[in-house]
Parts: structure tokens; C-alpha cells; sequence
């Protein structure tokens, strides 16, 4: 069952569901006969042809359906129904095949059954969870023997700063997890859609690497590789230059300070 803030957010994901179906750039690419996923997520993740993947956190599926294009068996679950329904419509317009449901990813048990070769989330995700452990439990559960968790998503370093500020990064915010979310009245333009204002506000849970690597191991599983990089792949702070490959930069913290990482764990040992 959601709570007060989840249901907040489930709110405000609905509403910028269909206004993210026209804006992402990912969707023109699918319908371009392209897929979404970035150049890292492929080369770390592998080979997916003919295995089952299970998305958490799928929004409009756009990852999703660029897996379905690589080969794998997709199914895809998020807790927006209008994301959902985006999704539906892409699957649609695309002729890719692939499963979606709406469903809170703790809840996912009693909406969901069998087990999968791989369990995928990425980019922008972990911020929504309020609890790291059971979502990890989630993960593993649903894992087949020695299959595979792959995560990319924002550093946690970056949710320090002010990114709203030019010049030189501040530290505003908080790097520890604390039980209460942060509270966002969402007065600033879409991060997507700069034209585009929400009007629901939202609440964001700050999770440290410590607090996510070690839910992973809780839950059983074994890491197989941590990585960082210096590059951001959407425009989060305003001094950031977005090259030609879709990468943003800090070019005056180029080396110096990673702002996404990646990780792959297993169930059981390899």
C-alpha cells in the first residue's frame, strides 16, 4: 500500500507521463528505429537476446522497449498508470512486444509472478524509494538463479549541491539517507520539458552509496563490478555542456567528480 508521499508522487508522475510521451528525445529515437539505452549500459549489461528482463521503475518504457528491440523478453512495471499507458501506446505504435503493468515495485509480488534472467533500472530512479532493503529483497526474489541485476543512475554526490546555482558547486543539501523525505513544491520547469510546469508537488528519498550497495548485499546478492563516471545524462546543473554524444559534462569538474555510477550483481556466485 502506498503512503501519503508515495501517493503524492504517483500523482505527479501521472501528470507528466503524457507530457514526457512528446518530449523525450528517447521516444523520436525509437520511432526512428533506434533504441534509447546508452553505449555503457550495453557494453556492462551484455548480451540480452532471448532472456527475460524485468524493468522496475519503467516510467513510459522507452528503456524497455529498447531492450525488446535488442531481443530480450521485457516486461516492464511501474506504479503511474498514465505511464503505463504511454508505454502501452508506444508498444503499440512501435509493433515491439512487450509486457507492462502497473504496479508499486513493493507490492510487486502479489501483481507478478515467475522469475527473470535479468532485473534492470536506471537513471533517475532510486530517489523515488522509500526502502532500499525490501527493494532489493524485491530484486532478488525475483532473480532466477545466477541471473543478473544491472543499475546506471545519478551519484549520490550529486544531491549535495545546488543545481540551480552558476558557478562554482555548492553543498546545500544533505549526502546521509534521513527517514524523512525532502519535499518538493516542483516551481521549477520540467526537468525534461523546460516549457512545462508541474503542478504537483513531490517527495524524494536521498540514498548514500553505502546505503544502496549494502541492501544489494543484504538481499543476497554478490556485486560483480562498481563503476564511476564523470558525465550526467540529462542537464542537471546549469554550467553543464551537453557533447555530441548526449553526455553532459561539468567541464570544470571533468575528472574530478563522478556524477553517475553503475553496478551489476548476481544472484548467487558465478
Amino acid at each position: 500500500m502506498l503512503n501519503q508521499a508515495e501517493l503524492c508522487n504517483q500523482k505527479f508522475w501521472d501528470e507528466i507521463a503524457t507530457v514526457h510521451l512528446k518530449s523525450y528525445q528517447s521516444v523520436k529515437t525509437l520511432q526512428d528505429g533506434g533504441i534509447a539505452l546508452r553505449e555503457i549500459e550495453l557494453m556492462e549489461l551484455g548480451e540480452v537476446t532471448g532472456k527475460t528482463l524485468l524493468h522496475l521503475q519503467c516510467h513510459i518504457g522507452t528503456d524497455s522497449l529498447s531492450w525488446a528491440r535488442q531481443g530480450a523478453i521485457v516486461t516492464g512495471i511501474d506504479f503511474s498508470a498514465q505511464s503505463i499507458a504511454c508505454a502501452n501506446q508506444l508498444k503499440q505504435e512501435l509493433q515491439l512486444p512487450a509486457t507492462f503493468l502497473q504496479s508499486s515495485v513493493y507490492d510487486l509480488r502479489t501483481t507478478l509472478q515467475g522469475q527473470f534472467d535479468v532485473v534492470y533500472t536506471s537513471k533517475g530512479v532510486l530517489c523515488w524509494l522509500k526502502d532500499l532493503d525490501e527493494w532489493a529483497a524485491i530484486i532478488a526474489h525475483f532473480l532466477k538463479p545466477q541471473g543478473v541485476f544491472y543499475l546506471m543512475e545519478s551519484h549520490p554526490i550529486c544531491n549535495i549541491f545546488d543545481d540551480l546555482k552558476k558557478g562554482d558547486l555548492s553543498i546545500i543539501y544533505p549526502y546521509f539517507h534521513t527517514a524523512d523525505p525532502i519535499f518538493w513544491e516542483n516551481n521549477a520547469p520540467d526537468y525534461d520539458d523546460k516549457t512545462y510546469f508541474p503542478k504537483n508537488p513531490s517527495f524524494e528519498w536521498v540514498w548514500s552509496i553505502s546505503d544502496i550497495l549494502n541492501a544489494l548485499l543484504k538481499a543476497g546478492l554478490s556485486l560483480e563490478f562498481f563503476n564511476e563516471y564523470d558525465k550526467l545524462f540529462w542537464k542537471r546543473f546549469p554550467d553543464m555542456v551537453e557533447n555530441d554524444d548526449g553526455w553532459c559534462h561539468l567541464p570544470q569538474y571533468v575528472g574530478k567528480l563522478p556524477l553517475i555510477f553503475t553496478l551489476r550483481a548476481r544472484k548467487g556466485f558465478k
